[in-house]
């Protein structure tokens, strides 16, 4: 498609066209074309840490809608699967806890907690029955520092981003890292999930909608570096905010690094501070509305206060703010395309080029 064509050099590209962002026609393609065949978060694996218990969840509830099951098996080896019966598609397991064995409600169909096939009632008059169908469906799954993704069907590996995350913020004990419900939560933002995304991946727009996010930071030093599927923006603190003790032999060593903000396409954001992990994920909901989670997991509960805290919903409110405005300005019959800044828009502009490369596969 010819609204899809977004040139690799940034001085002559231009942005993705208002379609992309109004159109229904679009918004629905999304769903199979870019959220289906990418890594989505799933939270972490305390539910699922202990020998046979399981957890149903909803992949992108509102949007992709796919019930999925987090199954740890007698050995606690954990699986992501299908949780919808495969006799007549009720879901499965509505409750989480301990579990031995996969129990219909509907007809009594049982699976193992691996999600093989074991036993169905008045089943022994039908045909080459059971077949490799009747065992539920596993999902690709990612496991990295007792945190889940998983793919409907992936069309990149997610190791290698991993990797890379792993090389800036391994160093920090994750057994340390703890919930904490009181400061997650979700904020609804009346505009486009990709809007949202685009002005995560660029700090242009900070010394001019926060302010108070500007005094911590050395925005002439704020940089951005781009991978496959995933960039990352490093905050560089100014003089006497908090920053990270980095370790010997870190990439960063010598330097004074306030925040690690990583990005996975397509809505996933990993914000690493000194205190903890942000996580933050957009889901769509609507052409004009959509959902951001904020999960909270606290690493340094001194570094961490009721301050830190409403300074993340303050620039939270600012953010959306700002992109509710530009979802209504997209809407102007003057307003087509945009250009990017080579200096500080490279990470938008590599996540129009991923969208136009999804958009336009078959």
């Amino acid at each position: 498609m010819e609204i899809f064509n977004i040139s690799s050099d940034i001085r002559e590209a231009h942005t993705l066209p208002t379609q992309f962002y109004t159109d229904p026609l679009y918004f629905a393609q999304a769903k199979e074309k870019i959220f289906a065949r990418s890594w989505q978060w799933l939270g972490d694996d305390a539910a699922v840490r202990l020998p046979q218990h399981v957890q149903p969840l909803t992949l992108l509830e509102g949007y992709l809608n796919e019930p999925l099951l987090l199954s740890s098996d007698e050995q606690g080896e954990i699986r992501c699967l299908s949780n919808v019966c495969t006799h007549r598609g009720k879901v499965l397991v509505q409750q989480a806890g301990k579990c031995r064995k996969l129990i219909c409600g509907y007809h009594g169909r049982r699976f193992a907690l691996n999600g093989q096939f074991e036993y169905m009632p008045e089943f022994k008059e039908v045909c080459n029955f059971p077949s490799e169908a009747d065992n539920l469906t596993p999902i690709p799954l990612q496991k990295w520092h007792g945190f889940l993704f998983a793919a409907l069907d992936p069309q990149w590996d997610l190791a290698p981003v991993l990797a890379e995350i792993n090389r800036r913020v391994g160093f920090l004990d994750f057994a340390r890292f703890r919930y904490d419900p009181l400061t997650s939560r979700d904020y609804m933002v009346r505009a486009h999930w990709a809007l949202y995304c685009e002005n995560y991946l660029e700090g242009f727009h900070i010394p001019f909608v926060h302010p108070d996010l500007n005094a911590l930071l050395d925005f002439a030093t704020y940089s951005t570096e781009i991978h496959s599927f995933m960039n990352l923006q490093v905050g560089y603190a100014s003089k006497g905010a908090d920053c990270f003790a980095l370790p010997k032999g870190h990439p960063d060593e010598g330097r004074e690094v306030a925040a690690y903000y990583f990005w996975i396409f397509p809505n996933l954001m990993l914000n690493f501070y000194p205190w903890g992990l942000s996580v933050n994920v957009v889901k769509p909901l609507q052409p004009d509305l959509c959902k951001v989670g904020f999960i909270t997991y606290i690493y340094d509960h001194q570094r961490f206060s009721q301050q830190t805290a409403a300074q993340t919903d303050k620039v939270e409110r600012e953010d959306e703010a700002v992109v509710e405005s530009v979802q209504q300005g997209i809407r102007s019959r003057f307003y087509k395309v945009g250009r990017y800044s080579p200096r500080y828009e490279t990470g938008v502009h590599h996540f129009h080029q991923l969208i136009a490369q999804a958009m336009s596969a078959q």
